[in-house]
C-alpha cells in the first residue's frame, strides 16, 4: 500500500486543461498568426519559462511573454466562470484520507493560482502541501517537483503515487520513481507514455476502483 498521493492540478484536479487548449489557439488570433494545435499539445504541463521558449519558437514575431500574458488571462477569466472539478477527484480525495494517504500537490501553476483553484472547488483542506513549478530551475519532464513534493509529505517518492494528465507530467513522475498514473484529459497517451505509465485510465472514477480491489 502506498503512503503518499502526489496531483497536478491544472486537467487532472481542476478542469481547466480544456481552457488552456483553447487559449493556446485563441491568442494567437490577438496577434495576426495563424493558430497552431501542436503549441497546446507542448505546452502542457510545463512553466513559464518552457513556454517562453515555445512561444519564441513557434512565433518568432511577438513579444513570448506577451503571448502567454495573453493566454492566462482568458483561463484565468473562464475559470472564474465555470471551474470544475475532474470527475471522481472528491471521491478519491476521501478515499485516500480514510486510507491515510499523506496528499500533496504538485502544479507547474503559480502558488496563487494553485490557493485559489483548489479553494474554489473546495478540496484545498485535503492537502498536506502545495507546491509551485514556479519556484524549481528544472520543471517538468524533469522529476524536481516530485522529489520535492515527496520530501514536503515525509514519503520516499517510491511510497508516493504521482497522478498525472500530461506528457510531460507523465515522464516526470517516471523520473522520480514514483508510481504513476495518467488520468486522461485532452491528450491521449502514445505508445511511449503508456510503455513508462504505472498505469493509464480515462477517470478517477475507473481508478478508484481498482484501489479498492487491492
Amino acid at each position: 500500500m502506498k503512503k503518499g498521493a502526489i496531483f497536478d492540478m491544472d486537467g487532472t484536479l481542476v478542469d481547466t486543461e480544456k481552457f488552456y487548449t483553447r487559449a493556446w489557439l485563441e491568442t494567437a488570433d490577438d496577434f495576426g498568426l495563424e493558430r497552431n494545435p501542436d503549441v497546446s499539445r507542448m505546452c502542457a504541463g510545463g512553466s513559464r519559462r518552457q513556454h517562453r521558449w515555445i512561444i519564441g519558437k513557434m512565433f518568432p514575431t511577438v513579444d513570448a511573454d506577451e503571448y502567454i500574458d495573453h493566454t492566462i488571462a482568458r483561463v484565468k477569466k473562464w475559470s472564474e466562470e465555470d471551474l470544475q472539478l475532474m470527475s471522481g477527484v472528491k471521491e478519491t480525495l476521501e478515499q485516500f484520507r480514510a486510507d491515510g494517504l499523506k496528499m500533496a500537490v504538485a502544479s507547474s501553476s503559480p502558488m496563487a493560482d494553485i490557493e485559489r483553484n483548489l479553494t474554489r472547488v473546495g478540496i484545498i483542506d485535503y492537502f498536506d502541501a502545495l507546491v509551485s513549478g514556479q519556484d524549481f530551475e528544472h520543471s517538468k519532464p524533469l522529476p524536481d517537483i516530485f522529489i520535492f513534493s515527496a520530501g514536503r509529505i515525509n514519503i520516499l517518492p517510491r511510497d508516493c503515487l504521482v497522478f498525472e494528465d500530461s506528457f510531460n507530467g507523465v515522464k516526470a513522475g517516471h523520473a522520480s520513481a514514483c508510481e504513476t498514473i495518467m488520468i486522461i484529459d485532452q491528450v491521449r497517451p502514445t505508445d511511449e507514455i503508456r510503455e513508462i505509465a504505472d498505469g493509464v485510465y480515462e477517470s478517477f472514477d475507473e481508478y478508484l476502483r481498482d484501489w479498492r480491489q487491492k
